[in-house]
């Protein structure tokens, strides 16, 4: 993304760094493994993202208990918008479904790459 606020770039860095062990596990057992290019911990405008695959318009969050607050959810509704104002897909998983029903997180990440069938 061209217009990124360059203050988060330190912190994304940290983000990389300490990811959740939901991120570490999607990271390391899926996506690093992919034919494509996915970046972790992006920033893009004011908001740094989970996940991002930019030949696929696509951003992928693991959302954690605080995503399911009120103002957690009000934040993501704003947050969204701005990205598919951009044109880009943003996936939601909760850290549940990354721990419990993981192939099928990564079976739906496929379906939106379009790499399935």
């Amino acid at each position: 993304m061209k217009n990124y606020n360059k203050n988060l770039v330190k912190y994304s860095q940290d983000l990389r760094k300490n990811m959740t062990p939901q991120e570490r596990h999607l990271w390391y057992d899926f996506l690093k493994n992919l034919p494509i290019v996915i970046n972790r911990q992006k920033v893009i405008g004011n908001y740094i993202v989970d996940f991002y695959c930019s030949s696929k318009n696509i951003i992928i969050e693991i959302d954690g208990s605080q995503h399911f607050e009120n103002t957690g959810k009000l934040k993501d509704e704003v947050r969204d918008k701005y990205f598919n104002d951009l044109g880009l897909t943003v996936l939601r998983y909760s850290n549940y479904e990354i721990s419990t029903t993981f192939d099928s997180v990564c079976e739906d990440i496929l379906e939106h790459f379009e790499m399935l069938g």
